[in-house]
Formats: structure tokens, C-alpha cells, sequence
């Protein structure tokens, strides 16, 4: 049987909304789900449910201020942004070696930040031709995945004839 009623807790969640005479807020508007529960058991509602709190927040609008960093990405340009034309048409088959290159990066998270991974995949064969890790993510760091690529697939015999596809997302 609950103590109090969920109008009771919309009740004290709308009042954290009404600012004083110098129209600043209080302070516990920021406070996200966890630590608004916690602060409610510690005042009046002592058994309110965190899934309770979640929800009727959810229905008063109410996130509170998340802190932290934004997710990151690699892509830093948005979905309508013009990009360069798909000569491979999104057929990832080749007819022969060196016909055409898949072209990538990555991020790892490590204790001293982030690394980045840069790497060349011949599609005919799916070996990685090129690769190249950094701490920086500039134009350098991915033409040096691809001068390692011309110059390892030219030291193997196999040396690029013009006309090779690039390819990268």
C-alpha cells in the first residue's frame, strides 16, 4: 500500500519548477533520476519507487543536468553533408587484385587517451594492405595507411596499376 500518492510527488516535483522572487530555480531541478530519488527518500518520501520517479519525471519533462562528455565520433560531418560519389556502388567484389581499395578508421580507447587506427583492405583478396595508428586525426594519418599500402603491395610484386578504386565511408 503506498504512503503517498503520485499526485502528492507531481505536486512536489512541479513546486522544484517555481522560481523565487530573484527568478533563479532551486537547485534539485538539475538533480537526475538517481539522485532525485535519493533525495526524496531522504525528505517526506521515504518509500518512493526509483522506476515511480523515473516516470512521473519522464511526464513532467524533467532530464536534470547530465555532466560528462558528449559520445564520440569519427564522423564529423552531419547526414545531409555532400559526399564524394560511390564508384563501387555498394559491390564489395573485385575482379582481380588492386582493383579496388576499402578504406577506414577506428578509435581505441586506452589509459592514455585514444589511438586511432587507420587501414586499407584489398576487396579482391579481403587483406588488410595498409595500416597506420596515431594519437591524431588529420589527413596525414590516413595517407601514410595509404602510402604503406602502394608501397608494401609494390615490394610484394604486385605493384598498383592506374586506375585503382578508393573507396571509404
Amino acid at each position: 500500500m503506498r504512503v503517498h500518492s503520485n499526485a502528492a510527488l507531481v505536486d512536489r516535483l512541479k513546486a522544484l519548477k517555481v522560481r523565487d522572487v530573484y527568478g533563479r530555480q532551486q537547485p534539485e531541478i538539475l538533480y537526475v533520476r538517481r539522485k532525485m530519488t535519493a533525495w526524496l527518500r531522504r525528505g517526506e518520501f521515504t518509500d518512493v519507487s526509483k522506476h515511480t520517479v523515473d516516470r512521473l519525471m519522464r511526464l513532467e519533462g524533467m532530464n536534470g543536468l547530465v555532466r560528462g562528455r558528449k559520445p564520440r565520433t569519427s564522423a564529423s560531418t552531419g547526414k545531409d553533408s555532400p559526399r564524394a560519389l560511390d564508384l563501387l556502388k555498394r559491390n564489395f567484389s573485385a575482379p582481380r587484385p588492386n582493383h579496388s581499395w576499402v578504406t577506414d578508421f577506428t578509435y581505441v580507447p586506452t589509459w592514455g587517451g585514444f589511438v586511432y587506427v587507420a587501414f586499407a583492405i584489398d576487396v579482391y583478396s579481403r587483406a588488410i594492405v595498409g595500416w597506420h595508428a596515431s594519437t591524431v586525426k588529420d589527413t596525414p594519418f590516413v595517407e601514410v595507411c595509404l602510402d604503406m599500402a602502394l608501397w608494401r603491395r609494390d615490394n610484394a610484386g604486385h605493384a598498383v596499376r592506374p586506375g585503382l578504386i578508393h573507396h571509404s565511408d
